[in-house]
C-alpha cells in the first residue's frame, strides 16, 4: 500500500511538471526566420502559419502569418493578421491588421484594418483605418479616420482629417480639417487651408485661398474664381459700358477682398454683323473710406458674331467707386487693353491704338488705353 501511495505521488508530480512545461511552451510566441511556401497551408509553417511571426516570407501564390518583421513577398496576396514592418509586396493585394514603418506595395489593393504607418502604393485602391505617411493609388485612397501625411490618387482621396496634402485627378473629400487639397474637379472639407480645383471647391472656413471656377465657403477672404459664394462676402449685379460701346451685365461675387466676374453683353456700335460679348475675370476691393474704395479688375472679353473670326480683349482697370447708402455703387476709371482679332472682327472698335501689328492669316494685335463706367447693386 505504501509503495502504491508513493508511486501515485511520483506520477502526479511528473504530470504537473509536464503540464507546466506544456503551458509555458504554448505561451511562447512562434517565430520563424523564413517562411517559404506555395499557398496556405502548403508552406514551411504549415497549418499553424497564422500563428507565426516571420522575418522573411516568400510565397508563390499567397501567404498567411500573424506578423512580419522584415519582408513579405507573394505572387498574389499577403495576409498578415497582426503587425507588419518592413516591406510587404504582392502582385495583387495585401491584407494587414496594422503596419509600422512599413512599405506596402500591391498591384491592385492594400488593406490595413487599423493604423497604417509608412507608405502604401497600389495600382487601384488603398484602404486603411488611419494613415501616417504617404498613400498613392491609381484610383482611390480611402481612410476611415485621420490622415497625417499625403494622399495621391488618380480619382479620389477620402479621410476624416488630413493634416497635409491631398492630390486627386477628380475629387478630394475630408469630413473635418484639411491642409491642402488639389483636384481636377472638386474639393470638399469643413475647415481647410488651401483648395485648388478645376471646377468646384466647398468648405466652411478657409484660412488660405480657394482657386476654382466655383468656390463656396462660409468664410474665405481670398477666393480666386469666376463664381464665389461666400457667406460673409459680397455679391453684386453690375451694368457697365466702355469706350467701344460694349455694354456688359455681370455678376460679381467673392470675399471682402477678392471677387470673381462673369458677364454677358452686346456691342452697340454700327457693325456689319451684331457682336455679342462674354466676359470673365477677377477683381479686388481696396477700401479707403466708409463709402469710397478702389476696385481693380483684370478681365477677358470675347466679342463674336457666331460666323467667322473673333475679337479677344484682355483688360486691366482701376475703378474708383462711391457707394450710395448700403447697396448702390457707381464706378468709373481707365483701362489698359490688349486686343487680338481675326478676319477684322471688331478691329475698328478703337481708332487710337498706341501699338498695333498685322500678322498672317488676317490676324491683328493692338494695345490702347480706354475707360469703363457703370453702376452695381449689392445683393
Amino acid at each position: 500500500m505504501r509503495i502504491f501511495y508513493f508511486s501515485s505521488r511520483i506520477i502526479c508530480f511528473f504530470v504537473s511538471v509536464f503540464s507546466f512545461v506544456t503551458a509555458a511552451y504554448a505561451q511562447t510566441p512562434l517565430t520563424s526566420p523564413a517562411h517559404i511556401g506555395f499557398v496556405y497551408p502548403l508552406s514551411s509553417n504549415g497549418k499553424n502559419a497564422a500563428a507565426y511571426t516571420n522575418h522573411f516570407s516568400l510565397h508563390i501564390i499567397a501567404g498567411v502569418s500573424k506578423a512580419e518583421t522584415g519582408a513579405a513577398i507573394a505572387g498574389i496576396s499577403n495576409i498578415i493578421k497582426d503587425n507588419a514592418t518592413g516591406a510587404e509586396v504582392a502582385a495583387f493585394s495585401n491584407h494587414i491588421g496594422k503596419t509600422f514603418h512599413a512599405a506596402t506595395v500591391a498591384g491592385f489593393m492594400n488593406q490595413v484594418k487599423t493604423s497604417a504607418d509608412g507608405a502604401m502604393v497600389a495600382g487601384f485602391l488603398n484602404l486603411s483605418g488611419s494613415m501616417h505617411g504617404v498613400q498613392m493609388a491609381g484610383f482611390a485612397n480611402l481612410v476611415q479616420h485621420d490622415v497625417k501625411g499625403t494622399q495621391v490618387a488618380g480619382f479620389m482621396n477620402m479621410g476624416a482629417n488630413n493634416s497635409q496634402a491631398q492630390v486627386a485627378g477628380f475629387t478630394n473629400i475630408v469630413k473635418k480639417d484639411a491642409g491642402i487639397q488639389i483636384a481636377g474637379f472638386m474639393n470638399k472639407s469643413e475647415n481647410v487651408h488651401t483648395q485648388v480645383a478645376g471646377f468646384l471647391n466647398m468648405a466652411k472656413k478657409v484660412k488660405g485661398v480657394q482657386v476654382g471656377f466655383i468656390n463656396i465657403a462660409d468664410s474665405s477672404e481670398y477666393p480666386i474664381g469666376v463664381i464665389n459664394i461666400v457667406k460673409g462676402g459680397e455679391k453684386q449685379v453690375s451694368v457697365s459700358i466702355d469706350e467701344t460701346a460694349t455694354t456688359i451685365a455681370s455678376f460679381k461675387s467673392g470675399g471682402r477682398i477678392l471677387y470673381g466676374i462673369l458677364g454677358v453683353g452686346y456691342n452697340f456700335k454700327d457693325n456689319p454683323n451684331p457682336l455679342y460679348a462674354l466676359q470673365a475675370g477677377m477683381g479686388a476691393h481696396f477700401p479707403l473710406l466708409s463709402h469710397f474704395r478702389i476696385n481693380a479688375e483684370a478681365t477677358s472679353l470675347i466679342l463674336t458674331d457666331f460666323k467667322k473670326g473673333y475679337y479677344h480683349r484682355q483688360s486691366l482697370g482701376i475703378f474708383p467707386a462711391y457707394r450710395f447708402g448700403s447697396r448702390v455703387e457707381v464706378f468709373a476709371g481707365p483701362t489698359f487693353n490688349v486686343v487680338q482679332t481675326e478676319h477684322g472682327v471688331g478691329e475698328e472698335l478703337s481708332n487710337h491704338y498706341i501699338w498695333s501689328k498685322y500678322r498672317s492669316n488676317n490676324k491683328f494685335r493692338g494695345e490702347y488705353i480706354g475707360g469703363t463706367a457703370g453702376v452695381q447693386v449689392r445683393l
